[in-house]
C-alpha cells in the first residue's frame, strides 16, 4: 500500500513550516540565519526571536510581536507580515485538508473557508488590483511548493474525468474501484479534486485499506445525495459521514481550482492542492502524474487534459512519454472522437507505445501497467 512520504523528510531543509520545526531548528542549530519561515505563528516565540541570529532569514506571513519583528528586521531579515482580513493564507507551507476547507460546514457551505475564498476571488478577479493578483500568485506558488514536497519520489497516477458523473451510478462505482486498485498497487492517485469521476477515484483510494463491504456501504450512503446541486452542504456532509464511519482512509491527492469555484472540492482526497489560476493547476496536475494518466469519459475539460498531456509526450519535453489510457471506446471514438487524433499524433513516435484505448474501466490498471513497462 502506498503511503505518502513524510513531509518533513522531503522539503528544503532551509524551510520551516510548523512550530515544531521552528523549535527543533532553534534548539539544534541555535541560529535562524538564512532560513525561510512560512506561515508559522511566532507570537509566543518572542524570547527565541530576540536571542537567535536571524540574519538573511525570510519570515512569510508569520504573526509575531512588535519588538520581535523590529529585532529580526534589524538583523537584516525580511518580514512579510500576515495580510489582514483575507480568507486564505497566501504563504501557507502545507497543502489543504478536507477538514480545513470544509470547516464550519455545519453552518452551511457558504460559511466554509472554501466558499469564502471563492467569494473573495469573485470580488477581486475583475478589478485588476495588483495586490490581489500578487496574493493569488504567492498562494498558488506556495501550494505548488507544498505539492512538490509531498510527492517527491512518489509514483503518481492521474485519474481524469467529468464532474457530471453522479454518485449512485455504475460509472461512479467503477471509477471508485479503479482508484482503489491503483492505490493498492502502490501508486498515489491524483485527480482534479472536484465532484463526479474525480471524487469517485479519490473515494477509491480512501477505501483502499478497507474490505469490499466498506466500499459497497459507502457507495450506498453517498447515492442518497447524487450531485452537489442543489445543495453543496448536503453533498459534502454525506462524504464526511463516510469519513467519520470509516476514519482511517488511504491517502490521495486532489488538485482543484477556485476558477471553477461553483464546483466544490471533494472530501476524500487526503491532501488538497487548491489553486486560483486554472492554467497553473492544469499543467501542474498533469506534470506530476509520473506513472501515467487514465482518462474516463468527460466533456471539454477532459478533452483539454488529454491534449495537455499529449503535447509534452509528443515533444518529449518532460523526458520519456508517460502512459495514457482512455476508457470507453464509444465515447472517445464516436461521441468525442479524440482517440483517432491522439493515434495520428503518436504515429511513429515513442509515445505510440504509451497510449491505449480500452472498453471497460476494469481494463485500465492492466493497460497502465503494460504501457509503463
Amino acid at each position: 500500500m502506498q503511503t505518502m512520504p513524510a513531509h518533513a523528510a522531503h522539503h528544503n531543509d532551509r524551510e520551516i513550516e510548523t512550530l515544531d520545526e521552528f523549535d527543533a531548528t532553534v534548539s539544534a542549530r541555535a541560529t535562524l540565519a538564512g532560513f525561510r519561515v512560512q506561515a508559522v505563528d511566532l507570537t509566543d516565540r518572542t524570547r527565541e526571536l530576540l536571542t537567535t541570529d536571524t540574519a538573511g532569514a525570510v519570515f512569510l506571513g508569520c504573526p509575531m510581536r512588535q519588538d520581535a519583528a523590529a529585532k529580526v528586521r534589524a538583523d537584516g531579515a525580511m518580514v512579510f507580515p500576515p495580510v489582514p482580513d483575507l480568507p486564505f493564507d497566501p504563504y501557507r507551507g502545507l497543502l489543504y485538508s478536507p477538514d480545513e476547507l470544509f470547516a464550519s460546514l455545519a453552518d452551511g457551505y457558504e460559511s466554509t473557508p472554501d466558499a469564502l475564498a471563492y467569494a473573495w476571488f469573485q470580488r477581486t478577479k475583475a478589478d485588476h488590483d495588483i495586490f490581489a493578483s500578487t496574493l493569488r500568485s504567492i498562494h498558488d506558488d506556495s501550494v505548488s511548493d507544498a505539492l512538490d514536497e509531498l510527492l517527491r519520489g512518489t509514483p503518481v497516477v492521474g485519474v481524469m474525468g467529468g464532474h457530471a458523473m453522479a454518485r449512485g451510478t455504475e460509472a461512479y462505482a467503477g471509477a471508485a474501484r479503479l482508484g482503489r486498485e491503483l492505490a493498492r498497487a502502490g501508486l498515489t492517485v491524483a485527480t482534479g479534486g472536484g465532484p463526479g469521476a474525480m471524487e469517485a477515484a479519490n473515494l477509491g483510494a480512501y477505501a483502499a485499506p478497507y474490505d469490499d463491504a466498506m466500499l459497497a456501504d459507502a457507495l450506498r450512503l453517498l447515492a442518497k445525495t447524487p450531485k452537489f446541486t442543489p445543495s453543496i452542504t448536503e453533498w459534502a456532509s454525506a462524504a464526511f459521514e463516510v469519513r467519520s464511519r470509516w476514519p482511517k482512509g488511504g491517502t490521495s491527492v486532489g488538485i482543484p481550482t477556485w476558477f471553477y469555484g461553483h464546483e466544490p472540492p471533494n472530501a476524500f482526497a487526503s491532501h488538497i492542492a487548491k489553486y486560483f489560476a486554472n492554467a497553473t493547476r492544469e499543467d501542474g496536475l498533469l506534470a506530476r502524474c509520473t506513472a501515467g494518466v487514465v482518462f474516463l469519459p468527460g466533456a471539454a475539460g477532459t478533452v483539454q487534459e488529454i491534449f495537455d498531456n499529449a503535447t509534452p509526450n509528443y515533444y518529449e519535453s518532460r523526458g520519456e512519454p508517460t502512459p495514457m489510457v482512455l476508457v470507453d471506446r464509444a465515447h472517445w471514438t464516436e461521441r468525442l472522437p479524440t482517440w483517432p487524433l491522439l493515434q495520428a499524433l503518436a504515429r511513429e513516435r515513442s509515445m505510440e507505445a504509451r497510449i491505449a484505448l480500452v472498453d471497460r474501466i476494469e481494463e485500465a490498471p492492466e493497460a497502465l501497467k503494460r504501457l509503463g513497462s
